[in-house]
């Protein structure tokens, strides 16, 4: 059986990887990890958070999706213990948005940005009522003030130098319909990565929430070829 622990996306709860995690099945052990939801991290603090989390008994991979893209690459150029590979969805390794937003991010609402706003930038014409009211509960799990931190986090970020030292297998999940992470920008990440493997599906930026299933056994297939490849190397 393989491990796969996941770090999740801005909200930091995983709790909209539920529906990827269960098509993982039963063959995997899923691992989700949760950011606290009242204490505004930077991204060394959540590394070092992340580090003291993972598995220190047997071999797993690791799924860091979009916001935590950057912890991903940190942590598959200076791999711990155990980390057999790396699969990143919908992320990025520097400046993810226009850098004419950045100055927006202070003032911003309470709410970060109205839901529906957000709601059409993660999923666009793919939304449900269902997905919806999963992005809405995640938010209310996280302060404001902290959603405001990972955001401007994001904005300033640059692990650019971390890929070429990135020495293990690594799957890259990109969506052609992304309307907030361009798929321009993950598809850079995978170019600079040796040996990356790049499988783009044509979803919003919500990629494992509106497909779970097929991410789910592209994922398998990946760590099934990862964990054989080792094997053999042994």
């Amino acid at each position: 059986m393989n491990t796969l622990v996941l770090l999740p996306g801005l909200d930091g709860t995983g709790l909209l990887l539920g529906e990827f995690a269960a098509a993982c099945g039963p063959q995997v052990e899923v691992l989700p990890l949760a950011y606290p939801a009242d204490r505004p991290l930077d991204y060394p603090e959540l590394e070092a958070l992340i580090r003291a989390r993972l598995p220190r008994d047997r071999p797993f991979f690791l799924l860091a999706e979009s916001f935590s893209g950057p912890l991903g690459i940190r942590l598959g150029a200076a791999p711990p213990p155990g980390l057999q590979g790396l699969i990143l969805c919908c992320t990025f390794a520097h400046q993810p948005l226009p850098t004419c937003l950045g100055p927006l991010l202070p003032p911003l609402p309470h709410s970060l940005l109205p839901l529906g706003l957000l709601g059409l930038l993660v999923l666009g014409p793919f939304a449900t009522p269902a997905l919806q009211a999963q992005l809405a509960a995640a938010l209310r799990q996280v302060s404001p003030a902290v959603l405001r931190h990972r955001a401007r986090a994001a904005l300033a970020v640059d692990v650019r130098d971390c890929l070429p030292r990135i020495r293990m297998p690594v799957l890259c999940l990109q969506a052609d319909a992304d309307r907030l992470i361009p798929s321009r920008v993950s598809r850079w990440v995978a170019e600079h990565i040796p040996g990356a493997q790049r499988v783009d599906f044509h979803a919003p930026h919500f990629l494992l929430q509106v497909l779970p299933g097929p991410c789910a056994a592209r994922v398998q297939d990946f760590m099934a070829r990862a964990a054989d490849h080792d094997v053999g190397n042994s």
